[in-house]
């Protein structure tokens, strides 16, 4: 039958690509209805999710053990640097103004 999908898992997909994408809507639709596949779904994305966030902690507790910055430690560095460069910036136009003051000033002889 052309309209039956083959037992065999490898062909399912090759099979679904010939039906077409309306025949593939119809099968993700049907397969999305039962409510069992939607809440293993739901849970599968819920253990990744929580997942990664423990692979992540433990991967940044190795690299403080390795003495190796985090991406959290480049972060706070990075906006420790802006905030430097900001009050550079702000100490650089207080001294050009204050220069600029010295040379309108007219210089007294001395006696």
């Amino acid at each position: 039958m052309a309209g039956k999908p083959p037992e065999d898992p490898g062909h399912v997909l090759s099979w679904l690509y010939e039906r077409g994408e309306e025949t593939v809507g119809q099968v993700l639709g049907d397969l999305f209805a039962r409510p069992g596949v939607t809440d293993g779904l739901a849970k599968v994305v819920q253990r990744a999710a929580k997942t990664k966030g423990r692979v992540d902690k433990n991967l940044e507790v190795m690299l403080h053990l390795l003495n190796v910055p985090s991406r959290a430690d480049y972060h706070k560095l990075l906006v420790k640097m802006e905030h430097l460069q900001g009050s550079l910036v702000n100490l650089s136009m207080k001294l050009d103004r204050l220069l600029a003051t010295q040379e309108r000033k007219p210089k007294k002889p001395k006696s």
